[in-house]
C-alpha cells in the first residue's frame, strides 16, 4: 500500500524558512514524478513544484512562478523522498501543503495528508 507521509510544516515569520519532506513507502518511487501542491483557505489547490525523473538520479525540476528563486525542490533517498526548502517565506505562502506522487505511466496519483504552513506578517 502506497503511503506518502509529510513533515516539516509549522509557523514562521515572514522572511523565514521551512523545509518540508515527503517520504513515500509501499513501492519504489525512483521513476515517479513527485512534487508539492498547496491549498489556501477558500482557494483551489495549486501546483507549487515538481520533480520528474530523467535518468539515473537526475530529475527535472519545475516551479510555479510565485516561488521561483525562493523554493528549492529535491529528491533524496533513491528518489523515495521529496523535499521542499522554502526560503524568504511570505504571508501569501500560507496554506496546507500536499505531497503528490504520480507513477511513470501517469496512470496513478497518490496524495499525502497535508501539512500546514503558516507565515505571519
Amino acid at each position: 500500500q502506497v503511503q506518502l507521509v509529510e513533515s516539516g510544516g509549522g509557523l514562521v515569520q515572514a522572511g523565514g524558512s521551512l523545509r518540508l519532506s515527503c517520504a513515500a513507502s509501499g513501492g519504489t518511487f525512483t521513476t515517479y514524478t513527485m512534487g508539492w501542491f498547496r491549498q489556501a483557505p477558500g482557494a483551489e489547490r495549486e501546483f507549487v513544484a515538481t520533480t520528474r525523473w530523467v535518468r539515473n538520479n537526475v530529475y527535472y525540476a519545475d516551479y510555479v512562478d510565485s516561488v521561483k528563486g525562493r523554493f528549492t525542490i529535491s529528491r533524496v533517498n533513491a528518489g523515495n523522498t521529496v523535499s521542499l526548502q522554502m526560503n524568504s517565506l511570505k504571508p501569501e505562502d500560507t496554506a496546507v501543503y500536499y505531497c503528490k506522487a504520480t507513477n511513470a505511466m501517469g496512470t496513478y496519483d497518490y496524495w499525502g495528508q497535508g501539512t500546514q504552513v503558516t507565515v505571519s506578517s
